[in-house]
């Protein structure tokens, strides 16, 4: 989905598994697939494991919503999460949802928002599930936001599709008869089918940067100077 001020999302964020260093970025990121109408964060706050949110949730304009933990054991914190997403979802005043969590418990919420026909971002770490990864549209991790070294280049290691063979398939999905593919065909392929997939979990900026990275693909590039230009890929 192109970002745009007429996508609404709303940013709905599990503090418990989430760090409040993050949000920054976040937001950032959350700003290049629409606007954020909604700006929630879940959590007890009474308690000493979140003080470090309070400031940047008035920095960011985030609502923190109060969830106590009436019993020990029970993520109450997640009921107030789900029911809160179902909420605006029947209100039908977003067009998406992104969801901040490493935790499995929202998997069934991400795929129920995606079969109710609403765009499903997640944003959580590395160590999340691969079930709601999978669940939704597209998966950001934070160690990418932060730019940590250590998170990028061992995407195979997270269970990521090997780098080769994802862009190969891709490419052989998508080239007409001489062996070209659209770059943004490539990419619509690779995204409909790996949500987690990001040019970033490879050390590049941009999915251009990373085909031309890469010796077995060749880059055709066409278009007008000083105007829009057209990436073609094809396997060497």
């Amino acid at each position: 989905m192109a970002n745009g001020d007429s996508h609404r999302l709303a940013v709905l964020i599990d503090a418990d598994n989430a760090s409040s260093k993050m949000l920054k970025a976040l937001l950032e990121e959350v700003a290049k697939y629409g606007t954020a109408t909604v700006k929630r964060a879940y959590g007890d706050w009474t308690t000493q494991n979140l003080v470090g949110w309070k400031d940047q949730l008035h920095r960011h304009a985030v609502q923190p919503i109060q969830q106590f933990a009436y019993t020990q054991g029970k993520n109450s914190t997640d009921s107030a999460f789900i029911i809160d997403a179902m909420d605006l979802l029947y209100a039908g005043n977003v067009d998406g949802f992104c969801l901040v969590s490493s935790d499995s418990d929202f998997t069934r919420l991400a795929t129920r928002l995606r079969e109710a026909g609403k765009m499903v971002y997640g944003l959580g770490e590395k160590k999340t599930p691969k079930a709601f990864i999978a669940a939704c549209d597209k998966f950001i991790f934070f160690e990418v936001l932060q730019g940590s070294p250590e998170a990028i280049p061992q995407a195979e290691e997270s269970g990521a599709p090997d780098l080769k063979l994802l862009l190969t398939q891709a490419i052989q999905s998508t080239a007409r008869e001489t062996g070209w593919a659209s770059l943004a065909a490539v990419g619509s392929y690779i995204g409909k089918n790996n949500a987690s997939f990001d040019p970033r979990n490879y050390g590049f900026p941009k999915l251009g940067e990373l085909v031309r990275g890469q010796p077995y693909i060749e880059v055709n590039e066409t278009g007008e100077p000083g105007g829009m230009t057209h990436l073609h890929v094809r396997i060497r």
